[in-house]
């Protein structure tokens, strides 16, 4: 399942093209100082074994998408899954292919992936579609949705507003962002056949401006 890049993705990838050696450099151990963090994604890790161990998703691979320069499809790959990752920026791809070799990366959209529907056992979207605007950010939970197996589990990143507060756009340093009301992705994916499993709201740490969502979800 293949489409044409549009001008928005375009531009997204040759803004992070223009800053893939910086951001990989600033980034590259992000998780180090934040236990929240880490542990949001080991549940995700240990929620996709066992789905797997149960026979519910089977022992599929688990793709990193917007994996940037690679790092976390690599802590994923320390986790014990078998991780790739994928990225609409052809730099960011070559610098995580540089770092991690034994690893695979591919250049992609996220909304539109060659691959079978039901073939991952899970899915990390971490910050992946912060850029893509309100009407495009459906096509990418729906995508995601056709490409978990049944229990399988996807977990997203991403920008949270104040609570009360409706999707809002701020001044990213790469390109225009969004920041998402948990409710409204939450409910979003119920439309495409996924259910939430938990979510979480950590307030900013020292050099965030925003409070940052992460929502867990499985596919029924």
């Amino acid at each position: 399942m293949t489409r044409p890049v549009t001008r928005q993705l375009r531009a997204t990838a040759d803004a992070y093209d223009a800053v893939a050696t910086r951001y990989a450099a600033l980034f590259r151990d992000s998780l180090a100082g934040s236990p929240v963090d880490r542990a949001t994604i080991a549940a995700f890790a240990d929620s996709v074994r066992d789905a797997g161990a149960a026979g519910a998703a089977g022992a599929g691979p688990v793709a990193d998408l917007g994996c940037g320069p690679g790092h976390l499809t690599a802590h994923l790959r320390d986790l014990g899954l078998d991780a790739f990752g994928v990225d609409l920026s052809p730099a960011m791809i070559d610098l995580a292919r540089e770092a991690y070799p034994d690893l695979r990366f591919d250049v992609g959209d996220m909304t539109a992936l060659p691959l079978p529907d039901g073939s991952l056992s899970g899915i990390l979207a971490w910050y992946s579609f912060i850029h893509a605007t309100p009407d495009d950010v459906p096509s990418y939970v729906a995508e995601c949705a056709r490409l978990l197996a049944p229990g399988g589990h996807l977990l997203l990143g991403f920008f949270a507003p104040e609570t009360g507060h409706p999707v809002t756009p701020f001044d990213h340093k790469v390109t225009t962002a969004y920041r998402w009301p948990v409710d409204d992705l939450a409910a979003m994916a119920t439309t495409v056949g996924l259910e939430e499993v938990a979510r979480t709201l950590r307030q900013p740490a020292e050099g965030e401006r925003f409070g940052q969502g992460r929502l867990l979800l499985r596919r029924r």
